[in-house]
């Protein structure tokens, strides 16, 4: 079956309102049914179950607060993992089945490997999520899964699992936006958080500023035009000969520090550009020919190898990138900020959440 990536809850901005800013990027409210789009296949239920979303659940009958019990499944990129969370945040237990060792193989997320892979550790990490929390599947109030964005192929075991628990034991199914769930996880740490909030999620495929305005109403400030952050880290490390078992992103930071940030004069993206998105394709591209122009011979001689001036090269140029590479941050939080309190003068708290080990697909 042909891969092809779920639609996401999260509409584009306008780049003429995010220019001009004269009308205020539109709200959205996130209770799609995406779960229709997807294709049926024979180990899917013949009668769908019914489907939610974090909006629509008290509405549907599904109890409030500390009586709710939810299964939650998650299996968008390279990780099987779920948890049984009450109502109330409370996390009773999570279970998680790692592939590092195919992302080491693999120099990255093989979408197929990993979709082989969470077909085998889903059953045994659902199981482990349940009796952890000393439950069953009749003691829950509904399953929570992931269904974008990410790899399609991943977001399909998850689902059909997902299913078949709901079509077995009669429960609702909620479809969970990856990026929405990582926006309100900081209310489940900080219960004291509020709305309105700012929230700059980054991950090894996703970059986003969001303005949370309420559960359910978001605007998407800024996005990912072309590579995320976690991409640029990733494909970095990889130029530079770097051992990746542990991610892009900490290795180049650990040989950065070693380095002159301001050695090579690495350009910051889209400074020209006044809008909130990002790019980071171009600094991958300019990180490339700095490696070409100094003649480093990254992809027979790994790191462990390097002579000591060779080693000095690939600092300067892992420290020039990560600086130049954070400024690109910067720049475009600092124009979120000022947008969000064009819009919500009484937001306080910017939430910054970085979803992974800045290891992006292959």
């Amino acid at each position: 079956m042909a891969s092809t990536l779920l639609p996401t809850l999260l509409p584009p901005v306008s780049r003429a309102v995010a220019f001009l800013l004269r009308t205020p990027p539109k709200p959205f409210r996130s209770h799609h049914p995406l779960f229709r789009s997807l294709p049926a296949s024979a180990s899917s239920p013949s009668t769908p179950p019914t489907y939610h979303s974090l909006v629509t659940m008290a509405s549907a009958g599904i109890p409030a607060r500390r009586d709710l019990l939810m299964l939650g499944i998650e299996t968008s990129c390279d990780d099987t993992a779920a948890a049984v969370v009450r109502g109330d945040g409370e996390i009773l237990s999570q279970a998680i089945a790692s592939q590092s060792d195919l992302l080491v193989k693999w120099g990255g997320v093989a979408p197929k490997m990993a979709e082989e892979a969470h077909a085998l550790a889903i059953d045994q990490v659902v199981q482990k999520a349940l009796d952890d929390a000393n439950v069953s599947e009749t003691d829950l109030s509904a399953v929570a899964v992931t269904i974008g964005p990410g790899l399609s192929l991943c977001l399909r075991v998850g689902v059909h699992k997902a299913r078949k628990i709901a079509k077995v034991f009669g429960l609702p199914i909620v479809g969970v936006h990856h990026m929405e769930a990582h926006a309100l996880v900081s209310r489940l740490v900080n219960k004291d958080l509020d709305y309105p909030f700012l929230a700059l999620l980054i991950s090894g495929g996703h970059n986003l500023l969001v303005l949370a305005q309420n559960l359910g109403e978001y605007v998407q400030l800024g996005t990912t035009i072309d590579d995320a952050i976690g991409e640029a880290y990733d494909k970095s490390a990889r130029w530079l000969g770097l051992d990746i078992r542990k991610g892009g992103g900490p290795a180049l930071e650990e040989l950065a520090l070693e380095g002159d940030p301001n050695s090579i004069k690495f350009t910051v993206p889209m400074r020209q550009q006044k809008d909130c998105n990002f790019s980071y394709a171009g600094l991958k591209t300019q990180v490339r020919l700095a490696i070409e122009s100094r003649n480093l011979c990254t992809d027979d001689i790994p790191i462990s190898s390097a002579t000591e001036e060779d080693r000095q090269l690939r600092a300067n140029i892992a420290a020039s990138f990560q600086r130049i590479a954070v400024l690109h941050l910067e720049d475009r939080c600092q124009r979120a900020v000022e947008w969000a309190l064009k819009m919500k003068p009484s937001i306080k708290n910017f939430v910054v959440l970085l979803l992974t080990s800045m290891l992006g697909p292959a």
